[in-house]
């Protein structure tokens, strides 16, 4: 080889990798989580050890591919592609990286599912939301969102027959009443420090109408930071319950006879620092997208058999596709403009914290894109119940059956999620619809309260 010399590349340190390493030996953190949602809607992951992490932050975790076929009640389906054979990488966001307060000792960062030579996965739900941002910059736009949550707080009972613990709420008072603030009281400050510790900022908290609802929204993000906030969010309701012996369920109807769960979803869209939702034009065109998608779209936003418990007219969760100005019957609600600006947001109310927030944010982008493209009309603002006008409006889906079948049928949707993904989230969804076909009320309560 005569003179030549061999030379060895030696990599740089990440100085974010660094900081996260430096971050989890002054916290004393020993189990980092890399957590994801799944076609189920059901956050799961694997968690790495603090003597491993260095490595594990590039490499990720080895996961079965199979994990993407499996439903909300740990049955795996039979999706070609998603079986016993095969792997991907956990592969965490160390930008996403949060120490969990309710849970001394973990920390938590969100993951991407990667294939081994460290490409994207094509049924990764947070693949698919980033993909969708990049398309909207493409188009010069940016998207900014919060996801508004309710949920129910309370007890488990042992049930005197052996059966599944019975719920028992908090307490029994009334929607916004100050004394639901001071029943709450101990677990509500607990939770606000573990979620502004996290770095989600609490805008507003009230007791709401059911017996131990809650309310409690935390501030807009861009798109990929609200879809994840709203992962950290979920997480963070239950373990503080946890922590307290308590119960939280987001579920959407976790109580038969009382209200249900939303997850409410704020919408702005931005062009060069500026709300072009200001422009009624863009806006109604952003609208008409929503409202032409929503039968599909509602299969992602509302993605659960115990969803459609919720949605329904005169119940505030929307029961007809229609838009309107502070309208919250309207599945499109044109949010009051703030201050003098003229600059307003778009809230979609058919959304609650059983779907997963990356392919419903995502879906969302792409609906509200085909709007602009097409130029799509809105129609008519609706200024009244939609229900005080029987036969003029277009129904919501009424069962889960229903919306995955306009989601099958939806050709951008469906192009959009791109062909595993697509096959995986339908059979998932149909083997949960057909799995609680077959039981009764109680075994769908129950289960949408365990997983969510």
């Amino acid at each position: 080889m005569g003179d030549r010399q061999s030379v060895t590349r030696v990599r740089q340190p990440d100085p974010a990798v660094n900081r996260i390493l430096e971050r989890a030996e002054i916290d004393g953190i020993e189990l980092i989580r890399f957590l994801y949602a799944d076609h189920g809607g059901v956050i799961r992951g694997k968690a790495a050890s603090r003597s491993r992490l260095a490595e594990r932050l590039e490499s990720g975790i080895g996961h079965t591919v199979a994990m993407m076929a499996m439903n909300m009640l740990d049955q795996l389906q039979e999706v070609e592609q998603l079986g016993p054979v095969g792997e991907v990488r956990l592969v965490p966001d160390p930008a996403t990286f949060v120490p969990l307060p309710y849970a001394p000792g973990a920390a938590a960062m969100m993951a991407d599912q990667r294939q081994a030579d460290g490409s994207p996965w094509g049924a990764c739900p947070r693949t698919f939301l980033k993909d969708a941002i990049t398309t909207l910059e493409t188009e010069g736009y940016t998207l900014v969102a919060a996801f508004e949550p309710e949920f129910t707080l309370g007890r488990r009972l042992p049930d005197p027959d052996g059966g599944p613990d019975r719920l028992l709420p908090l307490d029994d008072t009334l929607c916004y009443a100050a004394t639901g603030f001071d029943t709450a009281h101990d677990y509500t400050m607990r939770l606000i420090h573990a979620l502004e510790k996290q770095g989600l900022q609490v805008e507003h908290y009230h007791p709401e109408l059911g017996p131990g609802q809650q309310e409690l929204s935390v501030h807009h993000a861009p798109a990929l930071r609200a879809a994840d906030n709203h992962v950290l969010y979920r997480e963070t309701v239950r373990g503080v319950a946890v922590r307290m012996a308590m119960w939280a369920s987001l579920a959407p109807k976790p109580l038969a006879d009382q209200a249900g769960n939303g997850a409410h979803l704020h919408l702005s869209l931005w062009r060069e620092g500026r709300n072009v939702f200001a422009d009624d034009d863009v806006r109604g065109w952003f609208i008409g997208g929503l409202l032409a998608h929503l039968p599909a779209l509602t299969a992602l936003t509302c993605g659960s058999v115990n969803s459609f418990r919720r949605l329904g007219p005169r119940m505030w969760s929307s029961g007809y596709a229609v838009h309107g100005p502070d309208n919250r019957e309207a599945a499109v609600r044109v949010c009051s403009p703030l201050g003098a600006t003229g600059e307003t947001n778009l809230e979609l109310k058919p959304s609650d914290s059983s779907a997963n927030p990356y392919l419903s944010l995502g879906a969302v982008i792409h609906a509200g894109l085909d709007g602009l493209r097409r130029k799509l009309d809105p129609g008519e603002a609706v200024t009244v119940d939609p229900d005080t006008e029987p036969g003029r409006h277009p129904r919501l889906p009424a069962t889960l059956t229903e919306a995955l079948d306009a989601l099958e049928a939806d050709e951008v949707l469906m192009a959009a999620l791109g062909d595993l993904r697509a096959r995986a989230y339908l059979t998932v969804k149909r083997s949960e619809a057909a799995a609680f076909g077959e039981r009764d009320a109680a075994f769908e309560l129950y289960n949408h309260v365990r997983a969510f």
